[in-house]
């Protein structure tokens, strides 16, 4: 993940088996230039020890409320006076109890109760705990009191049983902290991104695809969310969780992708298209297996509708972004279906370097010329995407 500007983070680990994650949430969130100092209850230490989340921070690790490593004894008042936001991972429902209503019987609650920066939880708990109307009651209390909630999830919980309440993942927690810093440059915006392949069918059983993970689209859609867009995300067949916060519609030829975007492209002010959509697709499927045979097989193929410039063809289109995969020839072929497909922007990469990868390098071609994004994870680059795309469309604008 791309690193953002130094800044600080109180971690308070509360008494729950999730503390585990926290060892692997500090390391990710260390490897992005974040400090991390982390605040422990006295029940969280029995999870995992000071010992180790010192060692992950590089900092000696509060617990006591009672003058440890302070001069004062007031690291309630001064540790959140030196830092951008606080973390609670997890938030239990006991901690979640005690911040609705101001109670403050320890270290860690008493620092958030003093704090003057922003505060996120990230709930952990038994599916019926977090069920509870006395949770949710109080959670609703924490969201009108301006408090951040990150999750739950839903998955098999540590007591064995399957529901809502499992603390979202170290990397989910890590990419909700960055996003929380993001400025929300496209806050009010509608964004519209078509992303991974399609598949045209040739029988009941067999049809020709691409090798596009999705990967691409899905980044730029995270992206469009840390930046406070509304974002609608049609995709094609891929094995990627839906981005937090946007809205998936599943699909898996060109013509369903097609229709989706015609019935939403009209509200929207950005559209995105980075889907790999098949060129052509069978003229008459088959509805049932076709047995093989010595014989060749000839397929009648038409072409498929092209998406994009129906987009830029509308009276009054969007600002259009297109994307252009190509095996040789890129700076020739890019520049010319930007041009041809009349977008403002349009982003291409060599597909033997970014098919299937985790990271990639593109280059953008609009009116001033190229501009080299160079390799880096795909998230990285779609952040640095979004950039240039917030720019060209603040001009039009």
């Amino acid at each position: 993940m791309e690193q953002i500007q130094t800044k600080r983070i109180v971690l308070g680990i509360s008494g729950g088996i999730a503390a585990y994650k926290c060892a692997e949430l500090t390391r990710l969130l260390v490897n992005q230039g974040i400090q991390i100092q982390v605040a422990m209850t006295e029940a969280a230490t029995h999870f995992i020890t000071p010992t180790t989340m010192q060692a992950l921070s590089g900092k000696p690790v509060y617990s006591n409320q009672w003058g440890e490593h302070t001069a004062d004894h007031m690291a309630h008042i001064s540790l959140s006076r030196a830092t951008d936001a606080i973390i609670i991972a997890p938030a239990t429902a006991d901690f979640i109890a005690k911040l609705a209503h101001g109670l403050a019987d320890d270290l860690l609650s008493t620092l958030c109760l003093a704090r003057n920066c922003p505060l996120l939880l990230a709930p952990a708990m038994n599916k019926q705990m977090w069920e509870n109307p006395a949770t949710q009651r109080n959670i609703q209390q924490l969201v009108a009191d301006g408090v951040t909630i990150l999750g739950p999830v839903s998955g098999t919980q540590a007591c064995g049983e399957e529901g809502m309440g499992r603390m979202q993942e170290p990397v989910e927690l890590a990419r909700a902290v960055v996003a929380f810093f993001q400025p929300k440059l496209l806050s009010g915006v509608k964004v519209l991104l078509t992303a991974g392949p399609t598949y045209e069918a040739i029988d009941a059983v067999r049809g020709m695809t691409n090798r596009s993970s999705g990967k691409m689209g899905y980044a730029i859609a995270q992206a469009a969310l840390e930046l406070g867009a509304e974002v609608t995300l049609i995709s094609g067949p891929t094995a990627l969780s839906s981005p937090h916060g946007a809205v998936l519609m599943n699909v898996t030829s060109a013509a369903e992708m097609f229709d989706l975007v015609k019935n939403h492209v009209a509200d929207v002010n950005i559209f995105i298209s980075v889907a790999a959509v098949a060129d052509y697709r069978v003229a008459q499927p088959n509805k049932q297996k076709m047995k093989k045979s010595a014989s060749g097989l000839t397929l009648e193929l038409l072409p498929n509708p092209d998406i994009l410039g129906y987009v830029t063809g509308l009276p009054k289109p969007p600002f259009c972004v297109g994307f252009a995969a190509e095996s040789h020839n890129l700076h020739e072929y890019a520049a010319t279906k930007r041009k041809t497909k009349k977008v403002p922007l349009l982003a291409a990469n060599l597909v033997q370097q970014a098919i299937g990868a985790d990271d990639n390098e593109l280059v953008l071609f609009d009116d001033a010329g190229e501009h080299v994004l160079p390799r880096a994870d795909k998230l990285t680059l779609a952040r640095a995407l979004l950039q240039h795309v917030i720019k060209l469309y603040r001009q039009g604008n």
